[in-house]
């Protein structure tokens, strides 16, 4: 599979995933997504786990929009495990999360967030905020070559 162009979603609640889905259509974002719905998974996608039978990803998606209230591994975890491992370390993440506690803002830039965007409650907003958030890290923002 081609990753350079996807976006890693990385979200247990299916109403986000579906509502994030929607605004990436409407926002005319036709990146492919792969879906992971807790913190194993994701590192699974991203490093691959040979009791799976899965391989490690030749091509790096485009960015991870991650949250940081997962099952099996948390958010934070799976960001500390992306800026740890040399393949990874350069790969944007975006923290895409219900949380407004501010040490889970300084606790995902000191681990290595390059963004923290809150979920904003309305859906008119949510879908809005995710439009843009997928526009700008797809479209404006120029990646390192991974």
């Amino acid at each position: 599979m081609n990753m350079k162009d996807t976006i890693l979603l990385v979200e247990d609640n299916q109403d986000d995933v579906e509502l994030t889905l929607e605004a990436f259509r409407t926002s005319r974002i036709s990146n492919p997504v792969i879906v992971a719905r807790d913190g194993a998974e994701a590192l699974d996608i991203l490093f691959g786990d040979d009791k799976a039978g899965r391989l490690p990803l030749q091509e790096l998606p485009a960015v991870v929009i991650l949250d940081l209230n997962l099952p099996k591994v948390s958010g934070i975890d799976v960001l500390r495990a992306v800026r740890e491992n040399e393949r990874t370390r350069l790969l944007p993440v975006v923290i895409l999360t219900t949380s407004v506690e501010d040490r889970d803002v300084v606790g995902a830039y000191e681990s290595g967030a390059n963004s923290y965007v809150r979920k904003p409650v309305a859906f008119e907003d949510f879908h809005t905020a995710v439009g843009r958030l997928g526009l700008f890290w797809l479209l404006t923002n120029v990646r390192p070559a991974l």
